[in-house]
């Protein structure tokens, strides 16, 4: 199983970005499958996820601002994020939990992909 992410990039506040992350391996359409990011000295926190039927959470800090798809037919998940700040600098990771069910702990996901670093400047 291989996640690649990819889209990152730089970027000014109130930019928008849109991250990909195209999974290999298998077929992953019952799994949860999403987004995370860590910044220096922070832990890993969850950005974003969608759960096997469609369901989807979101980080209360990109709440209305960022949004999760999928496209099942390319085992591709992707990120919108609009209206981007400067504490959405972060290096974003999508992870796989080999589950239909969300869960908002990183340590729930099995497969990582190797990290998209975003910059948002002023």
């Amino acid at each position: 199983v291989q996640l690649q992410a990819s889209g990152g990039g730089s970027v000014q506040a109130g930019g928008s970005l849109r991250l990909s992350c195209a999974a290999s391996g298998r077929t992953f359409n019952n799994y949860a499958m999403g987004w995370f990011r860590q910044a220096p000295g922070k832990v890993r926190e969850l950005v974003a996820v969608l759960g096997s039927g469609g369901n989807s959470v979101y980080g209360d800090s990109v709440k209305g601002r960022f949004t999760i798809s999928r496209d099942n037919a390319k085992n591709t998940v992707y990120l919108q994020m609009n209206s981007l700040k400067l504490e959405d600098t972060a290096v974003y990771y999508c992870a796989l939990r080999m589950f239909a069910v969300i869960n908002y702990s990183a340590s729930q996901y099995k497969y990582w992909g190797q990290g998209t670093q975003v910059t948002v400047s002023s």
